[in-house]
């Protein structure tokens, strides 16, 4: 299957990227592509698994949207979308924001306290 096209990265989707990263491998197959490019065959040698197993992996990640695909004459390179990142970050920076307000509210609740015990 073909990878999302960027257009239908939206909030939508994050169940399906969700989803898609609930796996342990393939965590582990975003974290070897993160930073370079690299052939599927590549990738399965990380792995005590079938090569079959990392493909089908492989086609879940990039059918949700988190890798790119591109065909090297009979190779298969592989690499992350960082757009589709990018929405993941936008929805938890939803929940860093809220703990950070609130610490900053309980550090200067905990200053004006201690400035009125002075």
């Amino acid at each position: 299957m073909p990878a999302r096209p960027k257009s239908q990265l939206h909030g939508q989707h994050l169940p399906e990227l969700f989803k898609a990263l609930a796996e342990p491998r393939r965590v582990a197959i975003v974290r070897l592509v993160h930073a370079q490019e690299l052939p599927a065959g590549e990738i399965a040698k990380n792995f005590r698994t079938t090569r079959q197993a990392i493909s089908q992996h492989l086609t879940v990640l990039a059918c949700a949207g988190l890798l790119e695909v591109r065909r090297e004459g009979t190779k298969r390179l592989y690499r992350i979308r960082r757009e589709a990142f990018g929405e993941l970050r936008a929805f938890l920076d939803i929940f860093w924001d809220d703990r950070l307000a609130a610490l900053k509210r309980a550090v200067e609740t905990d200053k004006q306290a201690r400035d009125g015990r002075r």
